[in-house]
């Protein structure tokens, strides 16, 4: 088989993006928001904090109903980051209990609460005059509100 041909085949295996084309920022905020619409998380919040900390730039908040299910929201959307954007997670506490997951990609911090446990520690209240970021499926979980 000759050179060019090895190189034409091997570009045609599939591989996450290169860390020239990894999404950030909103984009990734957004992208951490529609995997967890994919594994049901609820009362999905993106908030703007870019000026207001300077640990991120955004913030997303989400509950889930059960602790398997707040971490099965924490390991798809780790999944999804890394395998389609190239997106690494940087840090992960609160696995394997799933009463609060907080994932670091940097630009975007998650945090997946169990439904229960959300309202206690009430974090978008620490950023009522932040921005809220408006995405696409949003209102899919209207009427599941945390306690």
């Amino acid at each position: 088989m000759s050179k060019q041909s090895e190189g034409a085949q091997l570009k045609s295996d599939p591989s996450p993006p290169s860390s020239d084309d990894q999404i950030v920022g909103r984009e990734l905020a957004l992208k951490v928001a529609e995997a967890a619409l994919n594994k049901k998380a609820a009362s999905i919040e993106v908030i703007d904090v870019r000026g207001k900390v300077d640990y991120t730039d955004y913030v997303v908040v989400m509950s889930g109903r059960s602790d398997r299910q707040v971490a099965a929201i924490a390991r798809g959307i780790e999944e999804d980051l890394k395998h389609k954007y190239g997106s690494r997670c940087s840090g992960v506490e609160g696995l394997p209990q799933g009463n609060w997951v907080l994932l670091d990609f940097g630009d975007v911090v998650v945090h997946i609460f169990h439904q229960d446990t959300r309202g206690y520690y009430d974090l978008e209240a620490l950023w009522l005059d932040a921005d809220r970021v408006e995405f696409e499926g949003q209102q899919a979980d209207e009427g599941f509100h945390f306690p």
